[in-house]
């Protein structure tokens, strides 16, 4: 039965996550926001709205290896395999903009959840803790990051036509139904992925760390996945990789700046790791970015691999 309804909250999670994007994005072309602002805003925000229901509801309920855990493999595995196979399927055109500002500030994020994690090397402490205070430095970080989108939303408003507005789609309260309805079946499966995924775990001998960063991590990017695959196909590369970096950025300043408000998080040592691995695929990111402004098959080929290599290593590490 704990699989079952282990599979149910993923259900609810990806099925919520549609219904909030769907909503989400059809009130932001009403609102004549460019696509690029879409993918970094709305669509990201949305598809990572399980991450932060799961990490929200594990600080909560003590479980900081889940909380931690499933934030930092999201972030490479979006980075790596949802990157990679996105670019499988049609190369990745990359805005100037991206390249310049939203994955350094993504860079950025990882570098400061580091370094706020690792109080025995920099503050001699007793143990790493992502304390209440390093959760408003972290939400901190995420109101400048969004008046950033806004300040360039506002400049860029008027180069959305208004007939992209008017073929929308759906009237304002459908749309808002949709996202609120979205919104309500990621937080009950959120709830579902956590408890279950947990006792799985204890089941058969796997650390709650693994736990995060595999069953957990995946399942809740899975809107991730889909939805920038969707762009995909139909050409939309600003959406995809805006979608990705977004998502990226909304994980470690508002998901665990959030959940470390709430309930601060302990840190075990294994994860620093993973942050050193996350940091070093997000600058592979970013020199595979700068070169033809795309990201080509090729480099999406290597980025998969890096995931599956990744995988490997920790699954044999716990």
């Amino acid at each position: 039965m704990t699989y079952v309804l282990l599979i149910i909250g993923f259900a609810l999670l990806i099925k919520g996550a549609d219904y909030f994007v769907v909503g989400a994005s059809k009130i932001a072309a009403l609102l004549r926001v460019p696509p690029l602002l879409v993918g970094l805003t709305i669509v990201a925000f949305g598809t990572s709205s399980p991450e932060a229901t799961v990490s929200i509801i594990a600080a909560l309920e003590g479980s900081s290896d889940v909380s931690l855990g499933n934030v930092i493999g999201s972030n490479i595995f979006n980075i790596t395999l949802v990157v990679g196979i996105t670019a499988l399927i049609n190369p990745l055109s990359v805005e100037t903009t991206t390249i310049r500002k939203e994955i350094p500030f993504t860079m950025l994020a990882s570098v400061a959840l580091a370094v706020l994690a690792n109080d025995i090397a920099l503050q001699a402490a007793g143990t790493n803790l992502i304390n209440r205070s390093d959760g408003i430095i972290l939400l901190l970080f995420f109101i400048i990051f969004l008046y950033y989108i806004i300040e360039v939303a506002i400049n860029n408003r008027e180069q959305v036509p208004d007939a992209a507005a008017a073929t929308a789609g759906g009237t304002w309260g459908k749309n808002i139904l949709f996202t609120l309805a979205g919104l309500a079946a990621i937080i009950f499966g959120g709830d579902l992925v956590v408890d279950n995924a947990t006792k799985i775990a204890l089941s058969i001998g796997m650390s709650e760390t693994l736990v995060g960063l595999t069953i957990v991590a995946v399942g809740t990017s899975l809107p991730e996945l889909i939805t920038s695959i969707t762009a995909a196909l139909k050409k939309e590369s600003e959406i995809a990789l805006g979608n990705i970096v977004g998502s990226n950025i909304f994980n470690i300043l508002f998901v665990l700046g959030a959940a470390a408000t709430i309930s601060p998080l302990a840190v075990n040592d294994k994860i620093f790791m993973d942050i050193g691995a996350l940091i070093i695929l997000t600058l592979v990111l970013l020199l595979f970015s700068r070169t033809r402004f795309k990201i080509s098959k090729v480099e999406g080929v290597i980025l998969a691999v890096a995931y599956i290599s990744y995988l490997v290593f920790i699954i044999l590490r716990n």
